[in-house]
């Protein structure tokens, strides 16, 4: 498939056109890229974002680099390809109530091994803040303290795995160093995944206001009708986050244009008569854009799609059909559908694990929780899942979850997989 843009959150934003796109595609690209922008600088969920993020990934790739050399391309992209798989592993919404910042003095990992490391985003400064002297001494204190009082770790169950393991993880420092880079960066990318259709359908919205009623020439219609609705083309089974983002938000303008909202018109029950609601308010616009400024995709759903939208849209769940290879409508209830669509923008659709205990069975084991609600763990993705964090934790790593209606319990020792029943 063509790309047509790409637009980088970072103070100035940063844009690009292909040089073999139609004009009438730069045009388009360039008003899609502006909504984009706006969405970035007045969205809440990004406004923890680090606006310097060009210079901080260079920053990441100079390191990167710079380990390649002197552990191997084979060792460190191995690690890296560890870690990448468990990035999601963090708590977006922490940016909000705490530092995202791991914590700068750090008790005993499960293994003895101690870390009183100063942490600082520069993370090249690590050998000068850092001295390994200091360390070593910091690290004998901790461990007299450890062996007469061993509390569990962590106090409480913490979603931010990432963090966990940098803090308690036996990493050499340029596991270290990959590890926080990735954390960095998966905080930094995590807005993007949580208005994924909000700001896609902001920026079709205004890439569409901004074509059809200024910069369109008459040669240029048909090309740019023909691209605009390959982009928000509706397909059986898929969610399009372009077409539902533009269509939900041109609702909500049409909505409260007319003032279809509130006591009088949710108590009204005739048909027609909401139908050819009109109170002329005119606050569509003024609402739209509160909107893109307050919610994420969960609360946008959740507070504005109405079954009137669901239907006139032809919203529906879908289940694979094993006899016919074919994906089938298998629901049309309102409640089911944005039951559906919810869960599948909480926590990007991904289950939600925690840790619960660094030193399980008092052996140094890690144990995982999954919070279940409802859809039991792909089995194969889960050990994947282990497999890597052993990598990381260089001991067994164990997940607890529900398969079926048993708690079970999965476990990886470095050697095989396992599975035991627990209750």
């Amino acid at each position: 498939s063509k790309i047509y843009e790409m637009v980088i959150n970072n103070d100035p934003c940063y844009a690009y056109l292909m040089k073999s796109n139609q004009m009438v595609d730069q045009k388009l690209v360039m008003a899609h890229v502006y909504a984009h922008c706006d969405f970035f600088k007045n969205n809440m969920y990004f406004s923890k974002t680090n606006r310097k993020m060009m210079d901080i990934m260079a920053n990441h790739a100079t390191q990167i680099e710079r380990h390649i050399d002197r552990y191997g391309a084979e060792t460190v992209e191995n690690f890296i390809d560890s870690c990448l798989s468990i990035e999601n592993l963090i708590e977006p919404h922490s940016v909000f109530n705490q530092p995202v910042a791991v914590e700068d003095e750090k008790p005993t990992d499960p293994n003895g091994s101690l870390d009183f490391r100063f942490h600082s985003e520069k993370t090249y400064l690590e050998s000068y803040i850092n001295p390994p002297e200091i360390l070593e001494q910091k690290r004998k204190e901790w461990q007299e303290k450890q062996e007469k009082s061993r509390k569990k770790i962590p106090p409480h169950p913490q979603q931010d795995v990432l963090a966990f393991l940098l803090t308690h993880a036996p990493l050499e420092q340029w596991q270290y160093d990959i590890l926080s880079i990735i954390r960095e960066e998966a905080y930094y990318f995590a807005p993007q995944g949580q208005t994924k259709i909000m700001n896609e359908g902001w920026a079709t919205y205004w890439h569409s206001k901004i074509m059809t009623t200024r910069v369109l020439s008459d040669a240029e219609i048909i090309d740019y009708a023909d691209h605009h609705s390959g982009t928000v083309a509706a397909s059986p089974g898929q969610l399009n986050p372009y077409r539902l983002g533009v269509e939900l938000f041109k609702d909500i303008e049409d909505r409260w244009n007319k003032g279809k909202f509130g006591k009088e018109y949710d108590e009204c029950d005739d048909y027609w008569t909401k139908k050819n609601w009109d109170k002329k308010l005119g606050l569509g616009r003024e609402k739209i854009f509160e909107v893109r400024k307050m919610v994420n995709d969960v609360m946008f759903i959740d507070a504005f799609l109405t079954p009137e939208f669901v239907s006139e849209h032809l919203l529906f769940t879908y289940q694979h059909n094993a006899s016919t290879g074919y994906y089938e409508i298998s629901d049309r209830e309102f409640k089911v559908v944005k039951q559906k669509l919810l869960q599948g923008l909480t926590n990007w659709g991904q289950p939600f694990i925690f840790v619960e205990d660094g030193n399980f069975l008092n052996r140094g084991e890690l144990l995982l929780r999954h919070r279940h609600e409802g859809i039991d763990l792909n089995i194969e993705e889960a050990q994947d899942t282990l497999k890597n964090i052993y990598t990381i934790w260089n001991r067994p790593v164990n997940l607890e979850s529900i398969l079926g209606e048993k708690k079970v319990r999965f476990i990886f020792d470095g050697k095989e997989h396992s599975v035991k029943n627990i209750g």
